[in-house]
């Protein structure tokens, strides 16, 4: 339960602010179709945080647990201060993607937005440390619906009121805090 916990509340909070937030955002204004772009959020992620997540634990059961401790502990404390800097608007190439439709568009944006972006970064290192595919995925999964759905019915009025940079303070306070309890532990698995 705990990796259930942390991977929900860890992703929800890394995802506030978030470029995939701002591109939830923005499929939203294009599409009226709201319940479709949720789909394709909740199939993007899923499938983006399955494979990340298999990683993590990939990693954790093919290392020594020591190095892995010391790689996702220093792993978590990166990101953390990674959270700080606000991420740019990447837009890209959106347009072409638009013509698929709400649902096909959003699980293509949205699964290639998510490749490299901290929340994908955070699951494998929650993988990693609990050693629990199934509960991180459910987790990170949750939490990332948790931070988007609101922004696609809700959009700009809610992103009006959020600080950003004190939810980047507590997101970095919260993965450097995650990092030096694993580092502190045992090692991953070990308790």
């Amino acid at each position: 339960m705990e990796a259930f916990l942390s991977s929900t509340f860890g992703v929800f909070i890394a995802e506030i602010g978030d470029k995939t937030q701002l591109l939830t955002l923005f499929l939203a204004a294009r599409f009226a179709q709201k319940n479709a772009v949720i789909a394709g959020i909740f199939a993007a992620t899923l499938l983006n945080h399955l494979v990340s997540a298999w990683l993590g634990v990939w990693l954790a059961a093919s290392v020594s647990p020591v190095l892995v401790k010391w790689i996702v502990g220093l792993s978590f404390i990166a990101v953390g201060l990674w959270l700080l800097k606000p991420d740019k608007d990447d837009d890209g190439d959106n347009g072409r993607w638009l013509k698929y439709g709400a649902f096909a568009a959003t699980l293509v944006l949205f699964f290639l937005a998510e490749i490299g972006d901290k929340t994908q970064i955070a699951t494998v290192l929650l993988a990693a440390r609990y050693n629990d595919l199934a509960w991180v995925v459910s987790g990170s999964v949750l939490g990332l619906m948790l931070a988007n759905v609101p922004v696609a019915y809700l959009g700009e009025k809610i992103m009006a009121k959020v600080p950003a940079a004190a939810v980047r303070r507590a997101a970095c306070l919260l993965f450097c805090l995650l990092g030096i309890l694993t580092l502190a532990g045992g090692g991953i698995g070990l308790s």
